[in-house]
C-alpha cells in the first residue's frame, strides 16, 4: 500500500506544533509559537456571538461575507489610500496561510521560479513544494536582516514568474524600508512578475517604522496580491479569518484554488472581523504601543540572561544568537531548553534551505502577557545568567 505522496515526503509535524507540545509536556513557558495568551477585545467576540444568534451559521459565500469584504475595502482605503471593488478585488480565506497556499497554487506553474525572502515562514516551503515551484531564497542576514538588493536583481532568470514577500517579516522582525520597496517594485515591473505579499503583521511596527504595502508603489497595483488576516491584529489567531486583495484576475486565480480547499469558513466570525476592522484609530495605536513595550521587556530580559539579542522593528518575535551562552546549534539548544530552563523557543534552522551561520539563531515570541514574559526571563536568568 502506498502510504503517502512524494510531494509530502519529509513533511513531518511543524516545528511550532512540536515545540508547543513540548511546552505542555514539560510545563514550560511557551515563548516559541507566535500566538497571544489573551483574547481579543470583548466587543469583537460579542459581535461573533450576535452573529451566531442572528443566524449567520451556514455557509458564507465563497469569496467571503459581503460585510467583511466591504470592511476590508474600507480598511485598505483608510490606512493606505487603496481603492478596491469589494465584489471582485477581495476574497476571504481560512487565515492568511490558506490565502498564501491558494495564491501559489492558483498563480504558479510547475517549474516556475519564485523569489522568497529567507528565513521563511514554514508554510511557504510546503506549498511551493506542492505546486512544484522552484523557490529562490533572498537571504536576510544578521545583524540588521536587510534586503540584499543586488542579490534580488541577480536572482531573476527567464523562469522567474513571481515573488513572495513578507514584511513585517517573520521571524526576523525586519520591515522593508523605502529603498528596498523601490527595488522590489523595479524588479517586478522590469521582469513583469507577479508579487504575493504576506502582510499579517501590518499593524505591528515599532520605533517609528512604518508598513507600506508594495501595492501602493508605481506599477505594482496591477501585479500584487496582498494577503493579511485578523488573527495577529486582533489577538484572535484561532478564528483563522484572512483575506487577499488585488486585481480581479489575481484574486480570481487565488479563488480558483481556494474553492476546492475550504470553499468557505468561519461564517459567524466574518461579520465580527468586519466590526474589528472598523475599530477606532486608538485601538491600532494602542496595540502597537503595547506590543513595543512587550518587545522591549523581552529584549531586555534575554540580554540580561546573557543572550545576544537583535531588536526587531515589527512582528511578534525577538532573535538571539546562542553562542553568547556557549551553544552552537539552535535545534539542540531548543530541544534541551525545557529541561534546562523550563522555557520553549524555536530554532532558526527550520526556516532556511541552508542555515549556515543561522544555526546559532533562536526565535522568541513576545506576544505574551508581561507576567509570562517575566517568568520566562527569570527562568532563563537562573539557567544562564
Amino acid at each position: 500500500m502506498k502510504e503517502r505522496s512524494q510531494r509530502t515526503q519529509g513533511m513531518g509535524t511543524t516545528i511550532f506544533a512540536r515545540m508547543s507540545q513540548l511546552a505542555v509536556e514539560t510545563e514550560s513557558v511557551n515563548l516559541g509559537q507566535g500566538f497571544p495568551d489573551t483574547d481579543g477585545p470583548a466587543y469583537i467576540i460579542d459581535a461573533a456571538i450576535d452573529a451566531m444568534h442572528g443566524g449567520r451559521n451556514q455557509y458564507a459565500p465563497g469569496p467571503g461575507a459581503p460585510d467583511l469584504r466591504h470592511a476590508i475595502a474600507r480598511h485598505q482605503r483608510r490606512f493606505y489610500d487603496i481603492d478596491l471593488d469589494p465584489d471582485t478585488e477581495i476574497a476571504v480565506s481560512a487565515g492568511a496561510t490558506e490565502a498564501i497556499a491558494a495564491a501559489v497554487l492558483g498563480l504558479i506553474d510547475p517549474g516556475d521560479e519564485v523569489l522568497v525572502l529567507e528565513p521563511y515562514y514554514d508554510s511557504y516551503v510546503a506549498v511551493m513544494r506542492m505546486a512544484d515551484a522552484v523557490r529562490k531564497p533572498i537571504t536576510l542576514r544578521p545583524p540588521d536582516f536587510r534586503l540584499d538588493v543586488d542579490r534580488l536583481r541577480a536572482s531573476v532568470t527567464p523562469r522567474t514568474t513571481a515573488m513572495l514577500i513578507n514584511s513585517p517579516h517573520n521571524p526576523t522582525g525586519m520591515v522593508l524600508n523605502a529603498e528596498e520597496r523601490a527595488a522590489i517594485a523595479e524588479v517586478a515591473v522590469e521582469h513583469d512578475l507577479v508579487v504575493i505579499t504576506d502582510e499579517v503583521y501590518e499593524h505591528l511596527t515599532y520605533d517609528g517604522s512604518t508598513h507600506v504595502p508594495l501595492a501602493t508603489l508605481p506599477g505594482m497595483a496591477e501585479r500584487t496580491l496582498t494577503i493579511s488576516s485578523g488573527g495577529k491584529t486582533f489577538s484572535l489567531t484561532g478564528w483563522k479569518i484572512g483575506w487577499a486583495t488585488g486585481p480581479a484576475a489575481l484574486v480570481q486565480a487565488m479563488l480558483s484554488a481556494k474553492q476546492f480547499m475550504t470553499y468557505t469558513s468561519g461564517a459567524p466570525l466574518q461579520p465580527a472581523i468586519a466590526v474589528a476592522l472598523d475599530s477606532p484609530d486608538s485601538y491600532y495605536t494602542e496595540l502597537s504601543r503595547r506590543m513595543q513595550d512587550q518587545r522591549d521587556r523581552l529584549c531586555d530580559g534575554l540580554a540580561s540572561a546573557g543572550l545576544h539579542t537583535y531588536v526587531p522593528a515589527g512582528g511578534y518575535f525577538v532573535t538571539t544568537d546562542i553562542t553568547s551562552v556557549g551553544f552552537d546549534d539552535g535545534i539542540e539548544f531548543c530541544l534541551g531548553l525545557p529541561e534546562r530552563a523550563g522555557v520553549v523557543a524555536v530554532p532558526y534552522q527550520v526556516f532556511y534551505d541552508d542555515p549556515g551561520d543561522a544555526r546559532t539563531l533562536v526565535r522568541w515570541a513576545f506576544s505574551k502577557r508581561p507576567a509570562v514574559l517575566d517568568e520566562g526571563i527569570a527562568r532563563l536568568r537562573k539557567a544562564f545568567g
